[in-house]
């Protein structure tokens, strides 16, 4: 595939259109910004910042770059799909990952794409199979995950700070580093290092589940 084709993929492949229901989601942020603990723009920063460096740059980007190498091994496949959802420390986190992997798994199927026999699809292992699949490199997904996870954060933080779409591209900017810092992290670490615990982010997430009011799926 040429690169200007594999691009144009990984823009389909994130783009808030595809139907995933990522939109839904606030991963915790919700009841942050509800407890005051996130309450303006550079808060928000933090927050994103401290997720991506300590969460998904040591848990999701070497499970994608696993899940990716590994298209073509159902056996192995599936192994790193079972991290994946094992490893979402709120029943919250792991409905999302359950929901959006089952989307793009129903997506793929839907234009005949052969399916690793996996019972349940998680969100990693299903963006990694498809990336492979439309010609996108290992590298280039995970910054395209770790993209359309900051957007979709990004509008929460939007409905609930709230903070302005200035804000937000600010936010966005400051933050591109810190993607690229992730997949070099991610990509180096060996098997026996995968994981992260971020317990605040659980703790949001486990007590969005019984707040009062709530715009985001718990």
């Amino acid at each position: 595939m040429t690169t200007d084709a594999a691009l144009l993929s990984l823009l389909r492949l994130v783009s808030p259109a595809l139907p995933v229901g990522g939109f839904a989601y606030s991963q915790g942020l919700e009841y942050a910004v509800d407890a005051g603990w996130v309450t303006d723009a550079d808060q928000v920063r933090d927050w994103l910042g401290g997720v991506l460096a300590q969460g998904l740059a040591r848990l999701d980007v070497p499970l994608l770059m696993r899940l990716h190498g590994a298209e073509g091994d159902d056996a192995l496949f599936g192994h790193w799909n079972d991290v994946a959802l094992a490893c979402r420390e709120t029943r919250e986190l792991r409905l999302e990952d359950q929901q959006m992997g089952r989307a793009l798994w129903r997506l793929l199927g839907s234009m005949n794409e052969p399916l690793p026999a996996i019972a349940t699809p998680s969100w990693p292992a299903a963006f990694a199979l498809a990336a492979r699949r439309w010609g996108v490199a290992a590298d280039a997904c995970c910054q395209g995950y770790l993209w359309s996870w900051l957007e979709n954060q990004l509008a929460v933080a939007a409905k609930t700070v709230p903070i302005g779409q200035t804000d937000s591209q600010r936010i966005a900017a400051a933050l591109l580093p810190a993607i690229l810092d992730a997949v070099i992290t991610g990509s180096a670490l060996p098997d026996d290092e995968i994981g992260a615990g971020l317990p605040g982010l659980a703790l949001a997430s486990m007590l969005h589940e019984t707040q009062y009011s709530r715009l985001f799926r718990s």
